[in-house]
């Protein structure tokens, strides 16, 4: 396992020290430039950055001793150069694998990417994971990660091997234990309390999941170790974690986008040293489109934060939190060598970028090549059903021969939020049937992974699907493929179609409208280029909508359905799960 920093040994401390005194040629100089200063909020006019192999060696206005005839000189002619931005918070195993990331991150000023490990683990375990994170390794930035702390609300995907804990904390590329949702933790801990005991014991972070945590709830939870919270959604949120001393991460990313109301905190004079900024996780469409985390620095200055602190929300402070500012985050001598080059610092648009003394984004396209990784057959044979389904494995048997039933139902209240709904629906001769008005639809979860065809069939009120059955495997939080339709049959041939993809969304039933997009890699993502997913992704979605679907992202709508992340009703292979007292319960209420 090669560690993602370079080494710091003799021969490259003697380099440094030389270079820094003028003894020695650096690798790369910039010249002219205005040099923006997060440790003391100035920006520097006329300075030099000098760099000797991943190294900044020296930062200071002369820069002709260090220049010699193999020294790559850039002049910034007054441009600004900042530190390479840190995204501290991410997801880079779900639609879009890291290679095809590359290009659209280094564009946009990234030289450092914290990624979440979740999902790979419970449908190919640990060998998942490490070849998730040698796909990682070797690219042209640098990317980060965190061990998959396992909160499912399938019982089959909860937790994770103490031996394969051990594995990964071992690893230098690891950070600590990845988010652990609080609902799950509080009210399972002797589930969940090992794992952050390990994490503690190796010294490193516990990140955080804190949404709707308050009070005596908030305490307990952060009381455990806990350091981070990529939740808040609003300005009173993030005040109470920034009071516990909790590194806030606000997001502006495609789940959310909380940048605009948590801004506000900055109203009350509060101090933003303990806020960061993270997408959480970005879609094909919005790398495509551009709305990276240099995006989300031009919205925090739009929202009213100063250039230069906002600019430390992004480098810094991330930095200060993973326990990475001796090498991370600033513009300093003995930092890696990790900078961006912009006209404007309010309008933030990276022109040249360095990372790790590497020039590998410039003249608008990426400058080194990204590469490419070969993941192994485990990885891209997570679908294992023991046979194709069929229309039967969909229907909801076993009631009362004739009348009605009283059931559950997830009700979508928003795109992604759903209520338990208590609703009497027509029974014939056994079956429960769903009426033709009132928007109701078969949801179901089928284990591909864990116990291949383990299946649960629930009902689903909100999502609009006039006619045929979407199904994905990328659902989260666990081992499912989730599908969504009308027709039993268009549910078993949009799932078998799946099936034979090993992995992707497709939707059948739709007549013209018939879609898919395969996700080979772990069952939930896809090497391919960006642009090509982000335009099937379109594509689907623009078709779902015309079925009726009329969501802002129906495939994610979908997909989210089994996660133990947003409240309230979800479903998997072993029934109905309430979040708020983490129950599994059936389909019929009282029985």
């Amino acid at each position: 396992m090669a560690s993602p920093f370079p080494p710091r040994d003799r021969r490259s401390l003697l380099a440094v020290m030389q270079t820094a005194l003028g003894r020695e040629p650096a690798d790369l100089v910039i010249e002219n430039a205005r040099l923006v200063n997060v440790f003391t909020g100035e920006v520097e006019p006329g300075m030099g950055i000098a760099v000797r192999g991943p190294w900044i060696a020296r930062v200071a206005p002369e820069t002709a001793d260090v220049t010699g005839p193999g020294t790559r000189r850039i002049d910034a002619a007054g441009r600004f150069v900042t530190p390479g931005l840190i995204d501290g918070h991410t997801h880079l195993a779900w639609i879009a694998c890291a290679p095809a990331v590359v290009p659209f991150a280094a564009a946009s000023g990234v030289t450092t990417l914290v990624t979440e490990t979740l999902e790979p683990y419970p449908v190919a375990g640990l060998e998942g994971v490490l070849d998730l994170l040698e796909s990682l390794a070797g690219q042209p930035i640098r990317f980060l990660a965190t061990a998959p702390a396992m909160v499912s609300i399938s019982t089959a995907s909860r937790g994770i091997a103490a031996a394969d804990l051990d594995t990964l904390l071992a690893r230098d590329d690891i950070l600590g234990l990845g988010e652990a949702y609080w609902q799950a933790v509080l009210q399972e801990p002797a589930a969940h309390l090992p794992a952050f005991e390990a994490a503690l014991r190796s010294g490193k972070l516990l990140e955080g999941h804190s949404a709707g945590a308050s009070g005596n709830k908030l305490a307990a939870y952060f009381a455990l170790g806990v350091s981070s919270c990529h939740e808040p959604i609003d300005a009173a949120q993030a005040l109470a974690r920034l009071r516990l001393g909790v590194h806030v991460l606000a997001r502006e990313g495609s789940i959310r986008r909380d940048l605009d109301a948590i801004a506000r905190v900055r109203q009350d004079g509060i101090d933003l040293r303990r806020l960061c900024l993270a997408s959480d996780g970005l879609s094909p469409q919005d790398w495509v489109g551009g709305r990276g985390l240099d995006f989300a620095l031009r919205r925090a200055v739009a929202s009213g934060i100063p250039p230069v602190e906002a600019l430390r929300m992004a480098t810094l402070h991330p930095a200060e939190h993973f326990r990475l500012d001796h090498l991370l985050g600033a513009v300093a001598p003995g930092r890696l060598a990790d900078l961006v080059l912009t006209g404007d610092l309010a309008d933030f648009r990276p022109e040249t970028v360095v990372c790790g003394g590497r020039v590998v984004f410039e003249e608008g396209r990426l400058a080194l090549p990204a590469r490419r990784h070969a993941f192994s057959w485990l990885s891209r044979h997570t679908v294992r059903l023991p046979r194709p389904l069929a229309a039967a494995d969909f229907r909801l048997d076993g009631f009362p021969e004739q009348g009605e039933a009283e059931v559950r139902v997830i009700e979508l209240v928003s795109d992604l939020v759903t209520a338990e709904r208590h609703v009497r629906l027509p029974v014939r001769r056994g079956e429960l049937r769903l009426p033709a008005d009132g928007g109701f639809l078969k949801v179901a979860a089928v284990d591909r992974a864990r116990r291949p065809g383990k299946l649960f069939t629930g009902v689903l009120r909100g999502f609009g699907l006039g006619r045929g059955a979407l199904a994905c495997s990328a659902a989260w939080d666990g081992p499912d493929i989730v599908v969504v339709g009308r027709r039993e049959e268009d549910m078993a041939a949009a799932v078998n179609r799946v099936a034979e993809l090993q992995g992707g969304a497709v939707l059948r039933g739709a007549g013209g409208l018939d879609r898919e997009i395969a996700l080979p890699v772990f069952g939930l993502a896809s090497d391919r280029p960006l642009e090509e997913l982000a335009a099937e992704i379109e594509a689907l979605n623009a078709a779902l909508r015309s079925l009726g679907a009329d969501l802002p992202d129906p495939l994610l709508t979908l997909v989210t359905l089994t996660g133990a992340a947003i409240p309230y009703l979800r479903i998997c292979e072993e029934g109905l799960v309430n979040l708020r007292d983490g129950r599994t319960v059936g389909l019929r209420v009282g029985g």
